[in-house]
Formats: structure tokens, C-alpha cells, sequence
């Protein structure tokens, strides 16, 4: 069966890096995209995606990512049933992400000049071993 999803769309919040107990960095975070179709009165819904970003995954978006960055990202839908504080059934779902992609800069800053922080800037990058630095 076949289970992808990919979106785009930025981010609401700085990643939020976390380590498991057996040391696994796992990065979490939320990309927020307008629906295609506007409303009846004109506007577009926004929605809010939650996704999660294991090991090395999870490093490279935490490090190079940033609230207000342009994201998109590809991997599993996953549903989770879970019961809230007060005994409530709760249903979540996240984007398990498989792949994660640079999609541009930030939106215009206070001075209207575009802010390119989709990463480092390729003169920056030390690139004497021949690796690449994500």
C-alpha cells in the first residue's frame, strides 16, 4: 500500500531538538501552507501540518531551518490515538519525514529586502574534503 505525502509550505516555530533515551536526536516541527481554494468569503484556510525528523534527518533541520523558512517535505502520514489529561480520545497525525528540501528565503524583512536563510551561503562552506556540510 502506499502511504506519501509531501508538502510545502513554512515553518511556524525554530525546530525543536530532542534526544530519546537511547541518544536519538529527533527533531520536531510544523509547516503551515493556504489551501488552494479561497473560502466564500474570499480568504484561504491556513493549515498546520506537525512533522518529526529522525537522526541525522532531524540534525540537518534543526540546523540549517528557522521560523518563517520556506520547507518542504516528503515522507509517511502517520495517526496516533492517545488519551489527553482528562481521559479524553485524542487523534493526531505528523508527517514521519523521509526527505526534507531547501525551498528558498525567507518573506520580505522590515527594510523589503529579500532574506535568503534557506541555509549556508555556498561561498561559507568549507568544502576542502570534498563533503558536503548536510
Amino acid at each position: 500500500m502506499l502511504n506519501i505525502i509531501t508538502i510545502q509550505g513554512r515553518l511556524t516555530k525554530d525546530p525543536v531538538l530532542r534526544y530519546t533515551q537511547s541518544n536519538t536526536p529527533v527533531a520536531s516541527f510544523t509547516v503551515a501552507f493556504e489551501r488552494d481554494v479561497k473560502n466564500q468569503d474570499g480568504t484561504r484556510k491556513t493549515d498546520f501540518i506537525d512533522c518529526i525528523a529522525w537522526r541525522g534527518a532531524g540534525e540537518f533541520v534543526s540546523k540549517y531551518f528557522a521560523k518563517g523558512d520556506m520547507i518542504a517535505v516528503s515522507g509517511r502520514l502517520e495517526l496516533r490515538d492517545w488519551t489527553d489529561r482528562d481521559g479524553n480520545k485524542r487523534r493526531s497525525a505528523e508527517v514521519n519525514t523521509s526527505n526534507i528540501y531547501f525551498c528558498g528565503g525567507k518573506k520580505d524583512n522590515a527594510a523589503g529586502q529579500s532574506e535568503d536563510s534557506a541555509g549556508p551561503h555556498f561561498e561559507d562552506i568549507d568544502d576542502s574534503d570534498g563533503e558536503l556540510p548536510f
